[in-house]
């Protein structure tokens, strides 16, 4: 049985693949292979960052002492 990758173990392997595009020496279909790989990374990571600030959001604690749902980032939606 696999153990899921983790976050950091995730973002590693993607900084790795595009080291590899960036060095422009893989033939064409290793590149396409590491571009989709990275792709797919891309797309898990996404989804595990969308899982956490939806978490934060339901943890915001109001000035009352209550929790509400709140905007990650204190509100700044513009970033």
């Amino acid at each position: 049985m696999s153990k899921r990758a983790t976050f950091e173990e995730d973002m590693g392997k993607l900084e790795a693949l595009v080291d590899k595009l960036e060095q422009k020496e893989l033939p064409l279909e290793d590149s396409i292979k590491a571009f989709e790989d990275g792709m797919k990374l891309a797309g898990t990571l996404v989804k595990t960052l969308e899982k956490a600030q939806e978490r934060v959001r339901k943890l915001t604690k109001t000035e009352q002492g209550t929790f509400e749902l709140d905007a990650f980032g204190g509100g700044d939606e513009d970033e």
